[in-house]
């Protein structure tokens, strides 16, 4: 289930963006599901509706989630989203300023592939496998 750290500096939105996708990787949401509306969402987390409908909006711009006027917002299946090139590169260039960071901060080659295994163990799911 999704959380917010009022105590982080990342915006709740992204937040709840990250949260969904990482729910979706581990089954907690399966394709096809109803998430909560953009009001019963903002009431669990005790947060603004037009920060939900933010990430809400980033999400179906990504491909992620769904809007079916009238029956509400749904989970995509990973195979019903295709890969954005653009999201993409723009990835590998935040990798990148994180492994100069990294370097910057003495930070070992080795220490990033645990972290990134480590990140990995946590998805009991994995829908982008073969």
């Amino acid at each position: 289930m999704v959380r917010i750290d009022k105590n982080s500096s990342r915006a709740y939105y992204e937040q709840l963006v990250l949260g969904i996708k990482e729910d979706i990787l581990q089954g907690i949401l399966q394709p096809g599901d109803k998430i909560p509306s953009v009001r019963e969402m903002a009431k669990q987390l005790l947060i603004n509706p037009n920060t939900i409908g933010k990430a809400y909006k980033v999400l179906e711009t990504e491909k992620v989630l769904v809007t079916v006027k009238g029956k509400g917002t749904f989970v995509r299946g990973i195979e019903e989203t295709p890969r954005d090139e653009i999201r993409v590169k723009e990835l590998k260039d935040t990798l990148n300023d994180l492994v100069i960071e990294a370097r910057h901060l003495q930070i070992t080659q080795e220490e990033l592939f645990d972290w990134i295994k480590e990140a990995e163990k946590t998805w009991e799911v994995n829908p982008y496998e073969d």
